[in-house]
């Protein structure tokens, strides 16, 4: 008889565990549901409608819409234009990453050295914050202007062999105060008795960094290379803004995101519409690898 009367307390103990459970879930997702509304009214419906209009092909006028299947993705992903504008798009990522990473760095650690009237430095190292993508490009203009400017470089953006260099050294430049931000906020929480402690060890400077500050920093560099690579792939308005024509020099610095700009016209609305989809699973497949391969090589600190 004890023996039954456990058995149904452990029944009745297990309906209340799932009932809970059930209540849980139910009220998770009853918070969760403004969120979800909104990744679904101005993502979730827009990518479906973008994903089923490379289905369809128009003429030049926009109408006589006329359904060509998934033939269309076929040859628009497997096309010369979709691979110049992927190939340029990683040219752009491999200049303008490195350097955003290195030079972020190097400024960081110059800026967090404790010396007289380092405030206006880092103040002039995160001006480029305040400017917007469009004006940036104008005054990297004004810098290489042969006439005015102070590199008097009239051929950086003129040569197809160097104008995709050209307009990564400007975003470059531009971006370069979040990254200085990002890694200075890095190195400020790093704790100086860890950096002390290394030093009584007898460790030089340049070790200290290396077993010391970079382990412990690079949760922010994660971050921060992340940010720099889906900033490059959907990098587009500092190219319009330094290229003449737009795509500059034999189309040498149309990236991906340029194409799809360039395929907004009617009877191109299809393909562009395929494009903006390779662009997305570009982005995302890189960022999921960089964040794979990255995160195990992290250090997190207690």
């Amino acid at each position: 008889m004890t023996a039954i009367r456990r058995r149904l307390g452990d029944t009745e103990g297990a309906r209340v565990s799932d009932s809970s459970r059930w209540k849980e879930a139910g009220l998770a997702l009853l918070y969760l549901s403004p969120s979800l509304g909104v990744f679904a009214v101005f993502f979730y419906y827009p990518f479906e409608q973008l994903v089923l209009r490379g289905l369809y092909r128009n003429n030049i006028a926009g109408d006589n819409l006329r359904y060509v299947g998934w033939s269309q993705y076929s040859d628009v992903l497997g096309g010369d234009e979709f691979r110049s504008g992927l190939w340029n798009s990683f040219l752009f990522l491999v200049y303008t990453v490195p350097a955003g990473l290195v030079l972020g760095i190097l400024l960081a650690l110059l800026a967090n050295r404790q010396l007289r009237g380092i405030k206006i430095f880092q103040t002039i190292f995160t001006s480029t914050v305040a400017s917007s993508t469009a004006v940036a490009g104008f005054l990297f203009l004004a810098v290489i202007n042969p006439v005015i400017g102070v590199l008097k470089s009239p051929d950086l953006l003129a040569d197809p062999d160097t104008a995709m260099a050209g307009v990564a050294l400007a975003s470059t430049w531009q971006t370069l105060g979040v990254s200085f931000v990002i890694v200075l906020a890095g190195l400020q929480a790093i704790p100086r008795e860890v950096e002390e402690a290394s030093q009584l060890d007898g460790h030089s400077a340049l070790r200290r960094f290396f077993t010391v500050t970079l382990p412990l920093l690079s949760p922010v560099l994660l971050f921060l290379s992340i940010y720099l690579v889906i900033n490059a792939i959907q990098a587009f308005a500092i190219i319009d803004a330094l290229t003449q024509p737009p795509g500059g020099p034999d189309g040498s610095t149309e990236t991906l995101v340029f194409k799809i700009f360039e395929n907004r016209t009617p009877d191109r609305l299809g393909a562009g519409s395929i494009m903006s989809v390779g662009l997305f699973l570009v982005s995302f497949v890189v960022a999921l690898a960089q964040f794979t391969i990255l995160d195990k090589r992290v250090h997190y600190g207690d």
